[in-house]
């Protein structure tokens, strides 16, 4: 398998769909609700759309996991997992805090990521083994090994309201013992702000692979570690997840484990 064809297919995939955010962004929007907090627009299905058609045209017999779409069987051993708009609700407010996800899975196992901000142009891509960047230059994580002098970044998931026991000792815990925590309302934007230095941890629970598949293979290859909250290695298939510097994981995983 040809990584480098890969990163490309998917790379012009994200283009063509930060082209499409774009034209909806500063227009009329039709929003839909999958669940109470759970929005979908006609700009996510229009972004996934131009996506699978970018990647059917140089791979038609590859398998793709959408979050719009559903699974598109192919070959189960060559799986691209797909979020066309990460940050829907941000988007439909007219806040710019929204990214197309793009993963390929040989074999089960992530080895390309593309995560690209269309409002920003910065494309964060990886290919396992050889690290990750940012627009094409190196990115690595912060070097901070302190947790109070951590910034941290997390997420809510859509059913907060049955997970209350747990989401807010965490979160409580975790505020107390760092600098901040910060809260984008993008997985794939939170895990690449981790990759590059501008978070050193992220946590959060409940996720699907699309949100989380790229953007965690961009913060191993910046020299970040990648866990569930019990300290097993991460898979895209895990509810679960936290991301570091590596530096400070194993006090921001005790602090998880308490709640």
């Amino acid at each position: 398998m040809d990584f480098d064809q890969v990163k490309e297919v998917g790379a012009h995939a994200a283009s063509r769909a930060g082209e499409v955010l774009r034209s909806f962004h500063s227009g009329a929007l039709r929003v839909h609700k999958k669940g109470a907090i759970d929005l979908v627009t006609d700009a996510d299905t229009a972004s996934e759309k131009v996506i699978l058609e970018t990647i059917r045209s140089a791979f038609p017999d590859h398998d793709i996991l959408a979050e719009e779409s559903g699974r598109v069987a192919g070959r189960e051993d060559c799986r691209w997992v797909i979020d066309p708009l990460d940050g829907t609700t941000n988007f439909a407010h007219g806040l710019d805090q929204y990214a197309v996800s793009i993963a390929f899975a040989l074999a089960g196992e992530v080895v390309v990521g593309l995560v690209l901000v269309p409002a920003s142009g910065e494309l964060y891509a990886a290919v396992k083994g050889r690290g990750a960047t940012l627009n094409d230059r190196p990115i690595q994580v912060s070097r901070q090994a302190s947790l109070p002098d951590s910034l941290l970044v997390t997420g809510f998931p859509y059913d907060l309201k049955e997970r209350m026991e747990t989401l807010m000792p965490r979160f409580s815990n975790c505020l107390r013992a760092t600098q901040g925590v910060r809260r984008l309302g993008a997985a794939a934007l939170d895990l690449c702000y981790v990759a590059c230095g501008r978070f050193e941890g992220f946590w959060e629970e409940n996720l699907q692979p699309w949100d989380t598949a790229a953007g965690a293979l961009i913060v191993t290859e910046s020299g970040g570690q990648v866990t569930d909250f019990s300290d097993r290695p991460f898979s895209m298939e895990m509810k679960e997840i936290l991301a570091t510097n590596g530096l400070i994981h194993d006090g921001l995983s005790a602090i998880l484990k308490v709640a």
